[in-house]
């Protein structure tokens, strides 16, 4: 019952808008009709908002964090690890926007950084990398979370690698049109408005 608890407590933290609320209490227009329509930092930015696109990213991130300590505080790794899919889970589909949510990696990150500091902190380290690189938030997003399995697995964090692996396979769902935007060479670049 204590799992179910943190577990459904973990999804609605996650399921918190905190893009579209800050942006609304700035009084700007509803941030899913604008830009990519999504609800997370990167839509955010592109407002010209850098302050509140922080703040988005601190609070998204946090969701994650919160989520994996209090499953650690009540049941170990396993529900710990659990908690933070849940958090995502719920950033991706919150109830109270029709389950059409963000897309889940500041909430991941957070998670991730929370649950094991150090593939965390590689996770970052690659987006990092890759948007340097590129200039491109999905593709960085991508190559974090499917790089990060393989992280936990060369150190043989099976768990980890299990919740790994799934949220993952939930980021890749959704960024598909990003990924079809990469493919065709029509998507957009990191900081750029439109």
């Amino acid at each position: 019952m204590i799992a179910v608890l943190v577990l459904a407590f973990a999804f609605l933290l996650g399921a918190v808008p905190f893009g579209l609320l800050l942006t609304r209490a700035a009084g700007m227009p509803d941030i899913r009709r604008t830009g990519s329509g999504n609800i997370g930092m990167t839509n955010v930015l592109r407002t010209g908002r850098r302050d509140l696109a922080l703040l988005t990213l601190l609070l998204d991130a946090g969701k994650g964090a919160v989520g994996v300590v209090i499953g650690q505080r009540f049941g170990g790794e396993t529900l710990a690890l659990a908690a933070g899919v849940a958090a995502v889970l719920g950033h991706m589909y919150p109830p109270w926007l029709g389950f059409r949510g963000g897309k889940g990696v500041a909430t991941g990150l957070g998670a991730l950084l929370a649950a094991a500091f150090p593939f965390g902190l590689a996770a970052c380290a690659t987006w990092l990398a890759v948007i340097a690189l590129f200039r491109y938030s999905s593709a960085a997003s991508l190559a974090a979370f499917c790089l990060t399995p393989a992280y936990a697995m060369l150190f043989a964090r099976w768990r980890l690698m299990l919740a790994a692996v799934v949220m993952a396979a939930f980021v890749v769902l959704r960024h598909r049109a990003n990924i079809e935007r990469l493919l065709a060479g029509t998507e957009s670049r990191f900081g750029v408005r439109r």
